[in-house]
């Protein structure tokens, strides 16, 4: 075994390979765990295993195990919706530059003030939905308590930016007839 500092799910040192194969048993059996299940699993002596579980502390070590694997998924959790940001920020100013050049393709004088009114709002509220910033002002109250971005799945977002690609062409379509 090695020298230096190990995590507490780690083998301990003084620690049998065979006491370890119990914790780890113990350990990887998750919400549901019990001595007894790990007996049962590896067949061998309840009576044995509550004194390997006394002696290097399986309960804890778990415990701390159970939290490692939380952190560990929150943080990737985190990254995922960060890149989803990212992408959708980047699709966002996509729509953006198609609708600013259809708006540049049509003759202004068909156009009225509250046609490249919306068309702007309709573009810059994608771009902030995308990262997840939807002030008041540009939608209805409905609109903005839908807009935390963050609290979304990816299949949710995913299905949220098809809708406002959808409705962005929507309201081009009809600006250009």
């Amino acid at each position: 075994m090695a020298e230096g500092p190990v995590e507490s799910w780690e083998r301990q040192r003084g620690e049998s390979s065979q006491a370890f194969e119990a914790f780890a048993a113990y350990r990887d059996l998750g919400a549901a765990r019990s001595v007894a299940k790990v007996a049962r699993e590896l067949g061998k002596s309840t009576t044995l295993l509550f004194r390997w579980s006394r002696q290097y502390a399986w309960v804890m070590r778990a415990t701390a195990y159970d939290r490692e694997l939380d952190r560990v998924f929150l943080a990737e959790q985190h990254q995922a919706r960060r890149d989803i940001a990212r992408r959708h920020a980047k699709l966002a100013q996509a729509f953006l530059g198609k609708a600013v050049a259809r708006l540049q393709g049509l003759d202004p004088r068909e156009l009225s003030p509250s046609d490249l009114l919306r068309y702007f709002q309709v573009a810059a509220d994608i771009e902030r939905r995308a990262v997840g910033d939807m002030p008041a002002a540009f939608g209805t109250a409905a609109e903005v308590q839908g807009a935390d971005v963050a609290a979304l799945t990816d299949e949710e977002r995913r299905a949220r930016m098809e809708q406002l690609r959808r409705e962005l062409e929507r309201r081009l379509a009809e600006g250009a007839q």
